[in-house]
């Protein structure tokens, strides 16, 4: 699914809402990928694809939601991706996102991996990536994980409700490159799963990009800009 639609910005959605109370009129605002350089904008474009479908949300008729929302877990409310993600953000509270194959796939992808990480996400944990899609995310400072192989989320009973614990990321820091990192998913009533994903940094020059991620130039600049 791309994450980062070229389309244009609805008034109603996050991006439009921004835009409109910084005083744009509706009739400029044109499409995200040539406001890719305003990262207030397109953070609030990242997930908004009307095809999206999040399974932590379902309609009344058992029917996944379509479009860049999740459930909140602080109110137990539908919210949008980037309300919600504020709303983690101030609480503390970093993210994962549950994936299946070739996660990333045809997404808007300078702007992607970057969305995903001004969104509080730290990991991903898919079936498979998209090649460049990974690369950026390490970049990024996301950590791409892989389900053990003929897992998934479906086979692990895993819905996103869970809370995650990723024992071991503190490792790279320490020049270290752990091939494999144990991941722990609490459900509400306390029972957990556990399974050993693979780390998909996959070179010792990934490895390093992941520590030193372009990440803190990027906040830099942000600060600087």
């Amino acid at each position: 699914h791309p994450h980062s639609p070229a389309g244009s910005i609805k008034p109603d959605s996050p991006a439009g809402r921004y835009l409109a109370e910084h005083g744009v009129d509706r009739k400029d605002f044109n499409s995200y990928g040539s406001r890719r350089g305003n990262h207030e904008v397109m953070i609030r474009g990242t997930f908004a694809n009307i095809r999206l479908k999040n399974l932590l949300l379902k309609n009344p008729d058992g029917s996944v939601v379509e479009g860049g929302y999740t459930r909140n877990f602080l109110t137990g409310e539908q919210d949008t991706i980037y309300d919600a993600s504020v709303a983690y953000q101030e609480a503390g509270i970093p993210l994962v996102i549950l994936a299946g194959k070739e996660y990333g796939s045809g997404s808007s992808r300078d702007w992607a991996a970057k969305g995903t990480r001004l969104l509080g996400v730290r990991a991903v944990i898919a079936e498979s990536f998209e090649r460049i899609h990974r690369s950026n995310l390490i970049g990024m400072g996301v950590i791409p994980l892989q389900f053990p192989a003929g897992e998934n989320a479906e086979s692990l009973g895993l819905d996103g409700t869970e809370t995650y614990d990723i024992a071991g990321i503190a490792a790279f820091s320490a020049g270290e490159h752990p091939k494999t990192l144990t991941v722990v998913a609490t459900r509400a009533d306390g029972t957990t799963t556990s399974f050993d994903a693979v780390v998909r940094i996959d070179t010792p020059g990934e490895a390093d990009y992941y520590r030193n991620g372009g990440i803190l130039q990027y906040v830099l600049r942000s600060l600087i800009a």
